[in-house]
């Protein structure tokens, strides 16, 4: 007997080299990581939403992927990303995207000159600049993203 919802969360990145100010067609390296930690406060949230109560959504308005360079574990009772060094990046033209196959899909670019330092932990909030709830929080290095790069990265949460 199975009870309850789970979900599984997929994070996708995606980097892009930057000639006389147009991103290369193709990324110069992909990578795919898994796994999260759901924030209390983003929790509470959803649940404020699902039951129709008044609170900012993470929508193609309010969302927004935060990265940073803490490498603290995460925890759940954390209020977003933990280092130093943090940005902020809106919704891509069409994300998210959601209402089928159980899936919520956020997408935000990074671009020349944003977010130049080492990526370790990873957010979705509904506010700009840490200022919302953190619905997420992962900690795992990517790199160290440099001048003459675009990052983009695709969170996805598939609930069942």
């Amino acid at each position: 007997m199975n009870e309850g919802i789970t979900h599984k969360t997929h994070f996708h990145l995606e980097k892009f080299l930057v000639s006389n100010g147009l991103k290369y067609p193709v990324p110069y390296a992909v990578e795919d990581f898994e796994k999260n930690l759901g924030l209390n406060e983003g929790l509470n949230v959803l649940g404020t939403l699902l039951c129709g109560g008044a609170e900012t959504a993470y929508d193609s308005a309010g969302a927004y992927i935060g990265v940073g360079d803490s490498t603290t574990a995460a925890a759940a009772s954390q209020v977003g990303l933990q280092g130093s060094n943090k940005a902020y990046a809106g919704m891509e033209a069409g994300y998210p995207t959601f209402g089928t196959s159980q899936q919520v899909v956020w997408k935000a670019s990074f671009g020349d000159g944003e977010a130049q330092y080492a990526w370790q932990e990873y957010t979705v909030e509904n506010a700009d600049l840490g200022s919302g709830a953190p619905l997420l929080r992962k900690v795992e290095s990517k790199g160290t993203k440099t001048a003459g790069e675009i990052w983009d990265l695709t969170v996805t949460v598939t609930f069942s």
